[in-house]
């Protein structure tokens, strides 16, 4: 269960895909990292050329992903409402005349435009731009007839180790952030 400290609503931030030829050797490379890193079996799929529903595969946690476009602008927004009235309290400090002759008008606008802005932070945090190279890399190896093996990691630690394995093991591989 993802802690109060993360702005997205996933069990798992960290996705990696590694392209092999064939998918005899997907599968064999899939089970020696689900091995040699103890991974769950649900944290490593295979991909192959021609499955009927690959995204259920490639981002398995639809709700997890509301969970994140909920998380993400509520607690960035509040974050941008706090950054605004930090600024007014700073400006008023200052002795900014503006802040200082209408404090109220002041407050609200700063507080307003550090709210959108938080806003807008947590719709970039909700699109999660670092899975399309993800996604289209399984998605190329799909249509070019060869197998993926994704993990979807638990942790930054063991994406890296992910990551390094399956380059040991000749993929091409694509991690998210």
């Amino acid at each position: 269960m993802p802690d109060a400290t993360q702005l997205t609503g996933e069990v798992s931030n960290s996705k990696v895909a590694a392209v092999f030829a064939s998918q005899t050797e997907a599968r064999r490379v899939a089970a020696a990292l689900t091995e040699a890193l103890s991974l769950d079996a649900a944290q490593v799929q295979v991909i192959a050329p021609g499955e009927p529903h690959p995204g259920r595969k490639l981002e398995p946690e639809p709700r997890g992903i509301w969970r994140t476009i909920v998380l993400a602008h509520l607690k960035l927004g509040a974050a941008g409402a706090v950054a605004g009235l930090l600024l007014f309290a700073v400006l008023l400090a200052a002795g900014v005349p503006f802040i200082a002759s209408s404090p109220i008008a002041a407050a609200l606008v700063l507080l307003f435009f550090g709210t959108v802005a938080g806003l807008l932070l947590g719709g970039l945090v909700a699109l999660r731009p670092d899975h399309d190279r993800y996604v289209l890399a399984a998605r190329d190896a799909m249509s070019e007839g060869n197998s993926t093996v994704v993990v979807h990691a638990f942790s930054a630690g063991q994406r890296d180790q992910a990551v390094e394995f399956l380059r040991s093991q000749g993929g091409e591989v694509t991690a998210t952030l």
